[in-house]
């Protein structure tokens, strides 16, 4: 895994923010499948689902019909879709979109505050911070 420039995989216990590295990185990963999910949400309009697609979607037994396999994969990947929209929801509007990207894309400050970014590292990385921070009880 590429590691950002300043990255802080932990912070101090001090900190209002702290949650542990590896629950970070946990969070992280979680994250970086934002993608992979809008682009699965996309695709499966018209998409005939079978039961090898959904094996790790659907615990139990699967429903007999496409239309229902359809409508919990859709479910599912909206969930998590979701979940990582509130927390990003949740933080200063202007800087929100280049969180957004810096945690589902691994894009680091520099590359974002070169497209726009409004804000100095220090703000940009307390954001994120608290970012993981929200998430972090949104998971629990």
């Amino acid at each position: 895994m590429k590691k950002l420039r300043n990255e802080k995989p932990e912070l101090s216990k001090k900190s209002s923010f702290y949650i542990t590295k590896y629950r970070y990185y946990e969070l992280k990963n979680f994250c970086l499948q934002y993608p992979d999910w809008k682009k699965a949400l996309e695709q499966v309009n018209g998409w005939e689902s079978s039961s090898h697609e959904v094996s790790g979607i659907i615990r139990g037994s699967l429903p007999e019909s496409s239309t229902e396999r359809q409508a919990m994969i859709r479910a599912y990947y909206s969930m998590h879709i979701d979940i990582i929209d509130r927390c990003v929801a949740k933080l200063e509007p202007a800087i929100a979109p280049y969180v957004l990207r810096g945690v589902t894309e691994e894009v680091c400050y520099d590359a974002l505050r070169a497209n726009g970014c409004p804000c100095c590292r220090k703000t940009y990385y307390k954001f994120y911070h608290y970012f993981f921070w929200l998430l972090s009880k949104e998971r629990q």
